[in-house]
């Protein structure tokens, strides 16, 4: 057992799991290992204490409708890989980071404020035709579709890169 309460080996599983998770889906665990396991800690501290796994680098409400966007992986994963290498605590970074082809820097937060944030009773049902707050995304090899800024840089169905996304909506 370590300081967190939880014992070397649990951290180790969680910690293979999340790489593995994100080797499958195409996407890089930061290299630096003590630094990477440390924010895995953190998401097995939080889901402890919240019962989900929210980023360790941001502060959660405890409610989980309220923080959907910070589960990891957090809903800012893939804007921030695209235009800075890593995401905002740098437990995923990108291609070029892991090669050494580039450097992290500070991440600005995406998140609004909670004052600005809407309640998730007020936001409009996912079918509704006459809002839509994002652009919507569809991979043209297998038809996944996804609603955000931006296509995600690898397909979470079938593993195609970004560019094999074209605007839907």
């Amino acid at each position: 057992m370590n300081d967190s309460g939880f014992d070397k080996e649990e951290l180790e599983k969680r910690y293979d799991v999340i790489k593995r998770e994100a080797e499958q889906g195409g996407y890089f665990l930061n290299p630096d290992e003590i630094f990477t396991k440390n924010l895995v800690k953190g998401l097995m501290v939080n889901e402890e204490r919240y019962g989900y796994p929210a980023c360790p680098c941001r502060f959660a409400s405890g409610r989980r409708e309220q923080d959907l966007d910070i589960i990891c992986p957090c809903d800012y994963r893939d804007p921030d890989l695209s235009e800075f290498g890593a995401c905002y605590c740098a437990l995923y970074v990108s291609g070029e980071v892991v090669e050494g082809k580039k450097t992290v820097g500070s991440i600005p937060e995406r998140r609004l404020p909670r004052s600005e944030r809407k309640n998730v009773s007020e936001t409009p049902a996912w079918n509704d035709p006459l809002i839509v707050s994002f652009p919507v995304w569809r991979c043209r090899v297998c038809g996944y579709l996804c609603a955000r800024e931006s296509p995600p840089l690898v397909c979470p169905i079938c593993k195609v890169a970004q560019d094999r996304f074209e605007r839907f909506l």
